[in-house]
């Protein structure tokens, strides 16, 4: 038994000094980008596998199509990348290739489609999730979620911490022995300070009176704990707005209470509970494949479809009819990131339009529906209506 546990205790000794390490580079990390002094702002696109490759091209196709005059000028460049296929990935047993990491850091944003994560059973090896590690190596650290319901007056931002908490290190567990398997939980107080602070600099540059946080602080009292006291600290320096705390288990029902859920605008929380509750959260406004994400760090960010990399219906031979309409709007997201927030907006509403009131392509994921084509191409039909900006406003009044 004393052999186990010193081979146990040396595995935890190394995960403790890589922590440490990295929170000795949260204190000394760089300023923000900014994206204006860049010329051109080099844009990369990278598909995935499964469904990604095709959704993400009729992404770009529309990028493009909004950004023409600033990729004509040299404002803007775009680059393709290949390579981060989950072949490839297991062909190198990494999660990302080195050339693939490579080509994205000489990228200021990227364009991402989803990929897979094998587990256990899968016929490739059990790699790491290329999203997990993206987060680590560019320091991606907040993963923002929008999600907008009209019809039941809901107006979500989700903060979610992206580089730490139970997911950091989901691959450095340990089996102890063949009877008791560990896994490790961190969060820093320098990753808390700065996904929380971002969280109430957007409520406050909004006009957001409101900011939920979420923890298990009542059971996991040392890891939640600190994000919840931290939140505390944090709160203190935005005395115009208000704050609460909820458990992770009861916000995910209160967010389907029609009395209670439209009061919620901000929310913010650990690494695992963001990915729970987006995801229902998403399926409020219409499923998974409605919402985009945003990945943001102080010097890369990452904008993705939140939905997963699909292989049955590349199997099937549907890939032609996967939804786009995720990673179009992670596309709006990157828009406003980087400045160009009238292109951006245009996106959003031809999106609504498109998807929650004209409709006249549905998008199925079968035959019976559109392609993820026609679909973007809709999109950008409605993008070029002169009587765009009208037609949405009208739109609003109806709902």
């Amino acid at each position: 038994m004393d052999e186990y546990i010193e081979k146990a205790k040396e595995h935890f000794g190394n995960i403790l000094k890589e922590q440490l390490e990295r929170v000795e580079r949260m204190k000394s990390g760089d300023d923000w980008i900014d994206y204006k002094s860049l010329k051109p702002i080099i844009i990369g696109v990278v598909g995935g596998d499964g469904i990604g490759p095709m959704i993400c091209e009729h992404a770009h196709r529309i990028l493009e199509f909004l950004l023409r005059d600033e990729v004509e000028n040299g404002k803007i460049e775009f680059r393709v990348i290949e390579g981060l296929t989950i072949d490839n990935r297991a062909r190198v047993m990494k999660s990302i290739p080195d050339d693939v990491l490579e080509e994205i850091k000489n990228c200021h944003v990227i364009l991402k489609g989803p990929t897979t994560t094998p587990k256990k059973g899968d016929p490739w090896p059990n790699i790491e999730s290329a999203n997990v590690s993206m987060r680590k190596h560019l320091d991606l650290f907040a993963n923002i979620r929008p999600v907008k319901v009209p019809e039941k007056n809901i107006d979500w931002m989700f903060f979610r911490e992206n580089t730490e908490g139970a997911y950091v290190l989901g691959s450095q567990g340990v089996n102890v022995t063949d009877d008791l398997a560990v896994d490790f939980k961190v969060i820093t107080t320098q990753g808390s300070d700065r996904i929380i602070r971002l969280a109430f600099d957007y409520a406050k540059k909004n006009n957001i009176n409101r900011v939920t946080v979420v923890t298990k602080a009542n059971v996991i009292k040392t890891t939640d704990g600190k994000f919840l006291q931290i939140a505390e600290d944090v709160a203190k320096e935005y005395p115009g707005i208000e704050w609460d705390d909820w458990f992770i288990d009861i916000m995910t029902a209160k967010l389907i209470d029609p009395a209670r859920a439209s009061q919620f605008r901000v929310v913010v929380m650990p690494n695992l509970y963001g990915d729970i509750l987006t995801d229902e959260a998403a399926q409020l406004q219409g499923g998974v494949g409605t919402a985009g994400g945003a990945n943001i760090g102080k010097r890369y960010a990452m904008f993705e479809a939140i939905h997963g990399s699909a292989p049955r219906m590349v199997e099937e031979g549907r890939a032609q009819y996967a939804d786009p309409s995720s990673i179009i709007k992670a596309g709006s997201m990157l828009l406003n990131h980087i400045g160009y927030i009238e292109q951006s907006r245009r996106l959003d509403m031809a999106l609504e339009i498109c998807g929650q009131y004209e409709m006249k392509f549905r998008v199925t994921g079968r035959s019976d529906g559109a392609t993820g084509e026609e679909y973007a191409r809709y999109i950008m039909d409605t993008l070029q209506d002169p009587d765009l900006e009208s037609k949405w406003q009208s739109y609003q009044g109806e709902k």
